[in-house]
């Protein structure tokens, strides 16, 4: 049986436009339509895993173009000199609301810990 489109899968398509921050070959990053901070970007790796528990049955090169491109995303943001928060959510325990991998970049404010 074929894996059901996510939102993510039809950003990737462009069957759902997104405001794009960022593009390679690897990874796509766009801004979170409910930001929960001034900068709220979303990145998406190109190739679909569904949970971040499966890096672990995926060569190294995967993980690591992704958090690369997690890297890239916050320095062309202008995070790096204040900071930011990177988040991913696993599962439904971790609050994971779509089943496509994705890494959150939260910004342009002070952090609080621990989060809600």
């Amino acid at each position: 049986m074929a894996e059901e489109a996510t939102i993510f899968d039809k950003i990737l398509t462009g069957e759902i436009p997104a405001d794009k921050v960022y593009e390679d070959d690897d990874v796509l990053a766009f801004r979170d339509i409910n930001p929960q901070a001034p900068v709220h970007v979303l990145v998406i790796p190109k190739r679909r895993a569904e949970r971040f528990a499966e890096l672990k049955h995926s060569d190294t090169g995967f993980a690591g173009r992704l958090f690369q491109g997690v890297s890239r995303v916050a320095t062309e943001l202008g995070l790096d000199d204040d900071g930011y928060r990177v988040v991913v959510n696993n599962g439904r325990n971790g609050q994971q609301t779509v089943e496509y991998l994705h890494v959150h970049i939260l910004g342009g404010r002070g952090m609080t810990w621990p989060p809600g």
